[in-house]
C-alpha cells in the first residue's frame, strides 16, 4: 500500500480520536432513537424504503437464495452511504436546525454545485460511497460464485439454504462464507466506522477520513466490538421479522452512527462544510 502523502497526513492528524467507554455503544443508541423521534416520518421514510427495496428484491429473487444471502449481507457494506442523509438529519438537530425534505434534497444533490477539483468537496462523498459501492457488488458477486459452485444441490430457497450450506458438514461451505464475509467486513467496518459522518461534517478528503476510522477502531477496540454486534443483531432483527423492523432499526443505527462520531472524533481543526453545501 502507498504511503500516505504529506498533506493526507497532515489532514488526519487534524483530527483527534477520543477514547470512549466500552458500552458507550448503548448510549449512541439511546441519543439515536431520541433523533428518530424528533425527525419523525421523515427519518423512518429511509427505513420504510430499505425494507421496501428489500420487499423487491425478495419478489425478484425468491428462486435464488444464494444471491440473496449475498446481497442482504452486501447491504451492510453500503449502509454508510444509505445513511447519509441520517447523518444529516442529526447533525442538523445537533446545531438546533430542523428537519425537514429540503434538507435530505440539498444532503443528495449538493454534489451538482460542487466544483470537481475542490479538496474536501462533496465529491468526496461521492468517491467513498462509489468505493463501498464496489465492495458490496464484489461480495455478492463472491458470495453467489462460492455458494453455486461449491454447494453440493442448487440453493434456490431458504430450506436449501440451510440443508446444503449451513448445516453441510462436508465441504465446509457455511465456514468459508462466513470466514470470506469476515475478510471483507472488518476492514471495510474499521474504513467506514465514521468516515462517512465525517466527509459530511468537515471538508476533508477521503484518505484522511479513512485513516481516521481506522485510528478510531485502534483506539477503541472494545467500543469497536460491542458497536459491530449491536449492528449485526439489529440487522438481523430486521431481516426475522420479514424485513418489518428495518423500517426503525435502518434510522435508528443511522442516527446513531452520527453520535458515535460526535463522540469519537474531535474535527474541529478542519474547516466545516455549511448544511446543503
Amino acid at each position: 500500500m502507498p504511503s500516505p502523502s504529506p498533506t493526507s497526513a497532515t489532514t488526519s492528524a487534524s483530527v483527534t480520536i477520543r477514547s470512549v467507554d466500552t458500552f458507550a455503544p448503548l448510549q449512541w443508541l439511546a441519543l439515536g432513537w431520541r433523533d428518530l423521534t424528533r425527525s419523525g416520518w421523515v427519518s423512518l421514510l429511509h427505513g420504510l424504503a430499505l425494507a421496501a427495496f428489500g420487499l423487491l428484491l425478495l419478489t425478484v429473487a425468491h428462486q435464488k437464495f444464494w444471491l440473496l444471502a449475498g446481497a442482504f449481507s452486501g447491504f451492510l457494506v453500503v449502509a454508510p452511504v444509505l445513511a447519509t442523509s441520517l447523518y444529516a438529519m442529526s447533525r442538523a438537530l445537533a446545531h438546533g436546525r430542523a428537519v425537514h425534505l429540503q434538507l435530505l434534497v440539498d444532503t443528495w444533490l449538493g454534489w451538482q454545485q460542487s466544483r470537481l477539483s475542490e479538496r474536501g468537496g462533496y465529491w468526496s462523498l461521492v468517491r467513498f460511497g462509489l468505493l463501498l459501492a464496489l465492495a458490496g457488488t464484489g461480495w455478492v458477486m463472491t458470495s453467489a460464485a462460492l455458494i453455486t459452485l461449491m454447494a453440493d444441490a442448487p440453493v434456490n430457497a431458504p430450506a436449501d439454504f440451510l440443508r446444503h450450506v449451513v448445516l453441510a458438514r462436508d465441504n465446509y461451505l457455511f465456514e468459508l462464507w462466513l470466514l470470506m464475509g469476515g475478510v471483507l467486513a472488518a476492514p471495510i467496518f474499521a474504513s467506514s466506522v465514521v468516515s462517512m459522518p465525517l466527509l459530511l461534517d468537515r471538508r476533508v478528503s477521503v484518505l484522511p477520513a479513512v485513516l481516521a476510522s481506522w485510528r478510531v477502531v485502534l483506539a477503541n477496540p472494545g467500543a469497536m466490538a460491542v458497536w459491530a454486534t449491536l449492528i449485526m443483531l439489529l440487522v438481523m432483527l430486521g431481516f426475522a421479522t420479514g424485513l418489518l423492523a428495518l423500517v426503525v432499526v435502518v434510522p435508528l443505527l443511522g442516527h446513531a452512527s452520527w453520535h458515535a462520531y460526535a463522540a469519537l472524533v474531535d474535527a474541529s481543526a478542519l474547516p466545516e462544510r455549511p448544511l446543503g453545501d
